[in-house]
């Protein structure tokens, strides 16, 4: 049957419409600007506003991005970092937080103590860099992959996770011969696609932005993640000096201009993301709400 609305009712749905419609505009906007100036000329681009479509539409800039062999290489390194560090992160996460979801695990209390204690406590930075320079990680590209797999906080969204599955499942395993190894992999993970989604694209977005940890452990440009150079072109107007005669010319005639290519460095290197989020959001939707309800 249905109810109907009164005005009040109605005012209210509609101010939430508009409120919502607000939001929206306010958080694609900037994004709609980066993406037209990219694709704006250099002549438009130095008048300035904001740009909600490309004015003097050209490819120029894309041209520049693409050529750079520098940023392609470490293009290339940020996709083999961001997919080595989920992986491990997963991999690694699973196999701590199961022996904790299993109820006759005798260590089960004091290694949660011992993980929880990790949330408070950290090393700091000096202490850390002393670490990865006594593992022999600095200027090392696994020092952008292998360090910090394993978060207390992830351990714990895991464990909670695992925990929520029936136990007869295992029970019922046991039974029939399976190994721990075999229930965690063939069992527990295929059904647990909510919480591998979830973390799985909290650290993928944290890995692919992650230049903090290349500015302190790597000194050498061939190791640097994208963003790296995505941070030089964006703070140091010193990064388009060594570009040929061809692009300099460009920029004397307003082809295009620094602000285009970096735009276009922006946009070339968050599309990854924006492109992934798509197909892992209903797994995303339903992991979030991990912990909330259950203990």
């Amino acid at each position: 049957m249905k109810v109907k609305k009164s005005a009040g009712d109605i005012l209210f749905d509609v101010f939430n419409y508009l409120f919502m419609l607000l939001i929206v505009v306010i958080m694609l906007a900037p994004m709609i600007h980066v993406v037209s100036v990219s694709f704006s000329s250099g002549e438009e681009a130095l008048r300035g506003g904001l740009f909600l479509w490309p004015r003097g539409f050209n490819l120029k800039a894309y041209e520049q991005v693409f050529q750079d062999d520098m940023i392609l290489r470490t293009y290339l390194n940020t996709i083999l970092y961001t997919i080595a560090n989920t992986i491990l992160t997963l991999l690694f996460t699973s196999l701590t937080a199961y022996p904790l979801s299993v109820a006759g695990f005798c260590l089960k209390k004091p290694v949660t103590v011992y993980l929880t204690l990790t949330m408070f406590i950290s090393g700091g930075t000096i202490p850390t860099y002393l670490l990865m320079k006594s593992l022999h990680l600095i200027n090392n590209p696994m020092v952008m992959f292998i360090p910090f797999i394993v978060g207390a906080y992830n351990v714990i969204l895991f464990r909670t996770f695992f925990s929520g599955i029936d136990s007869g499942i295992r029970e019922s395993a046991r039974i029939d011969g399976a190994s721990e190894f075999r229930i965690l992999f063939q069992i527990i993970l295929p059904l647990s696609k909510a919480i591998l989604a979830t973390v799985g694209l909290f650290t993928l977005v944290g890995k692919w932005n992650d230049w903090f940890s290349a500015l302190i452990y790597l000194t050498e440009e061939k190791y640097y993640p994208v963003q790296m150079i995505l941070r030089k072109i964006l703070f140091n107007s010193r990064a388009f000096v060594g570009m040929d005669a061809d692009v300099m010319r460009m920029f004397r005639d307003n082809t295009i201009q620094p602000v285009n290519i970096q735009m276009a460095t922006i946009v070339v290197v968050t599309l990854p993301i924006v492109c992934i989020y798509p197909f892992i959001q209903k797994y995303f939707a339903k992991g979030v709400m991990i912990g909330s309800i259950k203990g």
